[in-house]
């Protein structure tokens, strides 16, 4: 049995038993994918996936039990190697972030060019989608960014508080809400049309449970993953943006204007999500210190080891320089 081949075993699973999509994912070839199976299995002495004719159709029950361990063996691995080359003072490599399309382009642009400017001979590689699939990615990736409001997320994962911040408005300066002198209220929002984040139309949702405690139902006309999109249509008259203020920040449009959101939704976090027991390159310690410099690296990296227990310090309000 190799580490090679445990590698395979997870891709294929990863692939929905799909060869030829494992292979690309491990930049392997067909053959040599179905081969080095075939010699994990006549080891083990069982088959790990269920077969029909030459096509795998899924995990068998054995399979799982071998995939739930391969993929231990294989963080364990990963985990050495990281340690190895922060022991040698290597900073070359991959830094794979998970992270929401606001993240991705209002925060992280600035904090990862400082820290490619420390370690020119890493490359970075983003992989920008909703809340859900961020999470799911955490596998793969060194960290991800997610958002909440207030609680941490549910995750395996060491959830870190980076940030705190607030939803603004974006209407046009021709819309009713434009020409109020204080924040609206949840009332006064719900009678008109809203575009938003597409978690907005979650029941569990911290919209969708601010507005029910008011005792009104918000108008969701359309929602969308990305900032920029949401802008769009607020152009095109579809209603009023409720998006993150660092999506907005410092902006002057001559046909747009940032209004303060109804103080009754809740204050969001900002939170780094570092799968359990990871050992983390120094570069990517780098990166979270430079997304929460109120954290103490030493104190960080001692938290992330199992070795201190997390007693983080209340995160910051987001602020752009």
């Amino acid at each position: 049995m190799t580490l090679t081949q445990l590698r395979y075993l997870v891709a294929i699973a990863d692939a929905g038993c799909n060869i030829t999509q494992a292979a690309e994912r491990v930049h392997a070839t067909q053959p040599g994918l179905s081969k080095q199976l075939k010699q994990l299995e006549d080891e083990l002495g069982f088959q790990l996936f269920l077969r029909k004719g030459r096509s795998l159709e899924g995990l068998a029950p054995a399979g799982v039990k071998v995939i739930e361990h391969a993929r231990r063996i294989l963080a364990e691995a990963a985990n050495i190697r990281s340690y190895a080359a922060n022991e040698r003072g290597e900073f070359r490599g991959r830094l794979l972030l998970a992270t929401t399309h606001t993240q991705a382009r209002y925060v992280l642009p600035k904090v990862i060019a400082e820290v490619t400017r420390r370690y020119p001979q890493i490359s970075v590689d983003l992989f920008a989608s909703g809340d859900a699939e961020v999470l799911e990615k955490l596998d793969e990736a060194d960290f991800a960014l997610v958002s909440s409001a207030g609680s941490m997320p549910s995750t395996n994962g060491v959830a870190i508080p980076l940030f705190r911040w607030q939803r603004v408005l974006l209407v046009p300066k021709t819309h009713a809400l434009a020409g109020l002198s204080e924040a609206p209220s949840l009332a006064q929002l719900s009678r008109y049309p809203l575009i938003s984040y597409e978690s907005s139309n979650l029941p569990e949702s911290s919209l969708q449970r601010a507005f029910a405690s008011a005792g009104v139902t918000p108008q969701i006309a359309m929602t969308a993953r990305d900032a920029n999109l949401i802008e769009a249509y607020v152009r095109a008259g579809l209603g009023a943006g409720l998006l993150a203020e660092m999506a907005v920040r410092g902006r002057v449009d001559d046909d747009l204007k940032v209004i303060p959101a109804p103080p009754e939704l809740p204050e969001c976090i900002t939170w780094a999500v570092v799968p359990r027991g990871r050992v983390l390159r120094d570069y990517a310690l780098a990166l979270l210190h430079g997304l929460a410099p109120q954290i103490d690296p030493r104190d960080l990296r001692r938290i992330l080891e199992g070795n201190q227990s997390p007693d983080w310090p209340v995160p910051p309000r987001w602020q752009a320089d």
